[in-house]
């Protein structure tokens, strides 16, 4: 379940706070495929079982750019912030692609505050360092620093 935070400005000096872990999500290969018909990447090592096979991983992966979008899905699961007219995802920094994610894994999102500030207009920005776990390995697939900015009411 969801950290939750009434509204943003409950956020500010929460800074190093560890918040919720999402529920695991299989990677199938029809996700795979799919990601690819949106992207337009069709490299053999996402979407050529038979090939991938052979291939460095012995199956086929997931995109990176796949998985970092997975985060889109975790965030929820891992922060809820109410009270605000409108929230604005305004980008990321630190992205980086650790662990490939091979077809079949399981994975999920795992969250921590990193810096919260008051913008212009009374905005609330909160960078939220969202790790992406793959079940049953060391290192994470992803780890990423999403900049999320809250609009007060």
């Amino acid at each position: 379940m969801a950290v939750i935070f009434e509204n943003p400005r409950d956020l500010l000096g929460q800074e190093g706070v560890k918040l919720d872990t999402s529920e695991w999500l299989t990677i199938e290969q029809s996700r795979i495929d799919a990601f690819a018909d949106c992207t337009g990447d069709h490299q053999w090592i996402h979407v050529d079982p038979v090939r991938a096979k052979d291939g460095p991983f012995g199956a086929t992966i997931a995109h990176g750019y796949l998985t970092l979008s997975l985060v889109n899905m975790f965030m929820p699961q891992i922060v809820e912030v109410r009270g605000f007219s409108a929230g604005v995802n305004v980008g990321m920094d630190r992205t980086r692609f650790l662990t490939p994610v091979v077809v079949g894994s399981r994975i999920r999102g795992t969250g921590e505050i990193v810096t919260v500030e008051e913008v212009k207009g009374g905005a609330i920005q909160a960078v939220i360092r969202v790790t992406v776990e793959i079940d049953g390995k060391d290192k994470p697939a992803c780890v990423v620093d999403t900049i999320n900015r809250y609009f007060p009411e």
